[in-house]
């Protein structure tokens, strides 16, 4: 089968993957445009980029797919790219663009999304880090037909996993084989006309909003597991983050516990330890196990505390 690719990130380079191994034909590739990144804040492919340039495939960036946005002329060089191609499909996973009707009408097949969850729950840009961070017990992969709506369109596959103790980045990387295996399977189906697409449910419906960098701060007065699964959910972007003794630290993995039945406010640290740092929550507490300092490297709670001392009695805030 023709298939025209686009995505950006590590997610969607491993879907990539996935199908030029099952030997379709990739005649292009859609991606965003190089970002600083690094220290030097030098220009960086995609990860889907850099595969695309060793296999070969004809690789398009455009800023803007609007005939009649910001870049007009981006969006008609992509539009001759596309019609040129003469796709049976176009594979959408974590693009980072909006696609417009004309390109949701272009392949034979049309654009088939992989999404990272169980559709209608979490449309949106951050599926994955807003599961964690509500303690769903499941998530998964969902493949759907694109069509103008927000994550809208029909389900034809979907599969779930269990979350577990999951931070973002390890879930992001099952979801990211499953969606692989997924698409796969979805391809196969359309080439034999046995995909049978499913309308979305309207109850079920929630919104994935895009994670920012001031969601990093932690509120202590929140019970120990909130807490926890936020700093499962927040790694490795943006990570939690809370000050003590005028100091931002990172907070990169806790666990919560039972209250001892002190009374102490929420965010005192209450005993200090090679095991972690524990910190009073709201009727909970907190044992945080691996933090980092401005600048320094992510550390184990014992190595931290040779480097950073910690005493009981002081304030997260």
């Amino acid at each position: 089968m023709k298939v025209v690719f686009a995505g950006t990130p590590e997610f969607s380079r491993v879907a990539l993957q996935a199908i030029d191994s099952a030997d379709h034909d990739i005649v292009g590739v859609l991606t965003q445009p190089d970002r600083p990144s690094g220290r030097g804040m030098k220009l960086q492919p995609s990860p889907v980029k850099q595969l695309a340039e060793r296999r070969g495939w004809p690789v398009f960036q455009p800023r803007s797919l609007r005939l009649d946005g910001k870049y007009p002329d981006d969006a008609a060089g992509a539009r001759s790219a596309l019609e040129s191609a003469q796709a049976d499909v176009m594979v959408v996973a974590a693009y980072g663009l909006i696609l417009p009707q004309w390109v949701l009408d272009l392949p034979r097949l049309g654009c088939l999304n992989i999404h990272a969850s169980l559709l209608p729950r979490w449309r949106g840009a951050a599926p994955i880090h807003r599961a964690i961070e509500a303690g769903d017990r499941e998530t998964g992969i969902t493949i759907m037909q694109m069509d103008a709506g927000l994550d809208t369109g029909a389900m034809l596959l979907r599969e779930a996993v269990l979350i577990g103790d999951d931070t973002t980045a390890q879930l992001h990387d099952r979801l990211a084989e499953l969606g692989g295996r997924l698409i796969v399977r979805a391809l196969s189906d359309a080439g034999a006309g046995t995909l049978r697409p499913t309308p979305q449910p309207d109850e079920g419906v929630t919104y994935a909003h895009k994670v920012e960098k001031h969601e990093a701060q932690l509120d202590w007065a929140q019970d120990a597991e909130t807490i926890v699964r936020r700093v499962r959910a927040f790694d490795p972007f943006p990570g939690v983050s809370s000050h003590l003794d005028g100091e931002s630290l990172k907070i990169w993995a806790a666990r919560a516990e039972p209250s001892a039945g002190t009374a102490e406010a929420p965010g005192t640290v209450t005993t200090v330890g090679p095991a972690g740092v524990r910190v009073a929550a709201l009727n909970s507490s907190v044992l945080i196990t691996e933090l980092q300092r401005a600048g320094g490297k992510r550390l184990a709670a014992g190595d931290f505390l040779r480097g950073f001392d910690v005493k009981p009695g002081q304030v997260f805030g």
